[in-house]
């Protein structure tokens, strides 16, 4: 893709982005409205819009806007009124799914800022547990009212109820490696290969699958080979998606990402750690066995140092620029049925993203 077209395609898409915000209102008040006006359910209902509102709005947007920057690029261009109003659905019900995976996990994590400000159950407690179930049931609710009348409906379905609990499995491999049940933390068992595991399954599927086959659906692809050959350039995507987010835990701005990073002290198996393992020698490896997993400031500190010393800052940047280069070869390759310009332009998105 030129320069040129990627720059209409950033403005094309900036367009859809103020369509796809100003329709948030509307969303929220769709899903919560008719239950506020039942006195009994009345208190509950006004409790999940101002989850909604609290979680949902103040992200990206990204996996959203990517439901509607796939119809517009399988429609050369030209997508209809109706199949923009139906990704916007779609896109919001992404975000809603984002939202939720965000609250719990950092329940999970014991984090305190999310996107600049308190995480969600800093606020209001554990009653945010039932409102991740609330919220996705809203995703399950808007599809009803949407899409009741499209012979996609039950690929819909399939999709979330599919990418939900992919995710949470993923959310799985990821607790069980840093806080295990039976608390035998090893950062032995921080391999490659358990860490593409964790990172697939958590973070790729619903991060660029669900969202590039959700456009897919609307416009009424059926070729099974389509979505396959997708699934596998996102799944690279979504690799290289959270190999930054690993990175920019560590390296990243605060005040840029709206969080402080904890992957160290709590023991995640980050892309960092599994570099730094593959580096050290002996004794660099006892000071990480004794420092890595501890929540105290001096022991995050001794990390970071070493870190430092391996220079990961380096090894990363080297890995970003050949990961770069080699998904653009790729996709390049491997998008015979499928207009190569969605995965560039996604590639080109995150490349050098600092939150």
């Amino acid at each position: 893709m030129g320069s040129k077209a990627l720059f209409e395609m950033t403005d094309k898409i900036l367009n859809y982005k103020e369509q796809f915000d100003s329709s948030f209102k509307e969303i929220v008040d769709e899903l919560v409205k008719e239950t506020e006006n039942k006195p009994e359910l009345a208190p509950a209902a006004s409790w999940l819009r101002k989850a909604l509102n609290y979680n949902t709005f103040d992200g990206k947007k990204s996996r959203g806007m990517m439901v509607i920057g796939t119809v517009d690029i399988l429609r050369e261009g030209n997508p209809s009124k109706d199949e923009v109003k139906k990704a916007i659905v779609l896109g919001w019900c992404v975000e809603i799914l984002q939202a939720l995976f965000l609250v719990a996990d950092d329940i999970m994590d014991r984090s305190e800022l999310r996107r600049g400000k308190p995480c969600w159950y800093k606020k209001c407690g554990l009653v945010a547990i039932n409102d991740t179930y609330l919220m996705e049931q809203a995703i399950f609710q808007l599809i009803d009212n949407h899409f009741s009348d499209q012979a996609y409906m039950f690929q819909l379905y399939k999709a979330f109820h599919s990418t939900i609990y992919l995710t949470a499995m993923g959310q799985g491999l990821d607790m069980l490696a840093s806080e295990p049940p039976e608390g035998n933390f090893s950062i032995d068992l921080f391999t490659e290969e358990k860490y593409k595991s964790i990172v697939k399954y958590k973070t790729a599927y619903y991060s660029f699958y669900l969202p590039v086959s959700l456009g897919m659906h609307i416009v009424q692809v059926k070729d099974n080979e389509v979505f396959k050959e997708a699934e596998l350039i996102l799944l690279k995507l979504g690799e290289f998606f959270q190999i930054q987010d690993d990175y920019l835990d560590c390296y990243g701005d605060p005040a840029i990402m709206g969080k402080v990073g904890r992957d160290i002290e709590d023991g995640k198996c980050s892309w960092l750690v599994v570099q730094a393992l593959k580096k050290v020698n002996a004794e660099e490896k006892k000071i990480l066995v004794d420092n890595y997993g501890k929540d105290v400031v001096k022991s995050v500190e001794i990390v970071k140092k070493l870190y430092q010393k391996l220079d990961l800052q380096s090894v990363y940047g080297e890995y970003e620029e050949e990961s770069y280069k080699n998904l653009c070869k790729y996709i390049t390759n491997h998008s015979a049925h499928f207009p190569q310009e969605l995965f560039l332009f996604l590639v080109k998105k995150i490349y050098k993203r600092n939150k």
